[in-house]
């Protein structure tokens, strides 16, 4: 048997990655749908079947796309929020703003150092600051400073996702909205109809998007790609 009849394993591998993306962007699809028809009807099994499952699908996703591992953690991250948070309790409440909190390192540790945009930086300034000053009197009191805390960390992940692109911006700006209506529920603010549904969408959209802008190629530098991951690359 000659050696070019022989199999190359390391590029076996990717192949059978990328023939999971699609089914695994399907999966990640139907979750979805699945648990925003469910909070719409009123159905509430169908958010807890599905919303366990929606981030370890995107993660799987990503991995299919061979994306950084850091992304993958930021989402599987996301994944312990989700679950703690079914559970309707502080305690609970608590570890899955950890988890999440754990996810927004792993996010701003991805997009590393790169500039943002000034206005853009006072912009989330300017919002957080209102925003807490709002909302401090109506938190419950031994939740005021942790959730400060989140709040800051996550608007600083909001604001360095600008760098990764319009997509990762879109993003990391739809995740900030998405956490100030269930802190907007929390201190008993008026709320939407069907306020989980909002939150879920927006939480969805807010992570595929930040998945999306990581995953896309960026602008060509001296013949090289510098996108958020590199293709692995083939010898000839």
């Amino acid at each position: 048997m000659s050696a070019d009849a022989v199999p190359d394993r390391a590029d076996a591998v990717p192949d059978r990655r990328e023939r999971l993306v699609r089914p695994l962007f399907i999966a990640f699809l139907v979750a979805s749908a699945v648990d925003l028809v469910g909070l719409l009807a009123d159905v509430p099994v169908a958010h807890l079947v599905a919303k366990p499952l929606l981030m370890p699908l995107l993660a799987g996703y990503a991995a299919a796309r061979r994306g950084p591992r850091l992304l993958i953690a930021a989402l599987l991250f996301g994944w312990g929020g989700d679950t703690f948070l079914l559970a309707d309790a502080d305690a609970a409440f608590l570890v899955g703003m950890v988890s999440f909190a754990a996810g927004h390192v792993c996010y701003l540790w991805l997009f590393g150092r790169a500039r943002g945009s000034l206005p853009a930086g006072i912009a989330y300034a300017v919002v957080l600051t209102t925003f807490v000053v709002l909302l401090w009197p109506g938190l419950p009191a031994d939740l005021r400073i942790p959730m400060t805390g989140y709040s800051l960390l996550l608007t600083a992940m909001a604001f360095r996702a600008g760098t990764r692109g319009r997509y990762a911006a879109a993003g990391g700006a739809l995740f900030l909205l998405s956490d100030a209506l269930i802190a907007t529920g929390i201190a008993d603010w008026p709320q939407l109809p069907a306020p989980d549904f909002w939150v879920m969408l927006t939480y969805i959209a807010a992570q595929f998007l930040l998945t999306a802008g990581v995953l896309a190629p960026g602008p060509r530098r001296g013949g090289v790609t510098a996108g958020a991951y590199r293709e692995r690359r083939t010898s000839s």
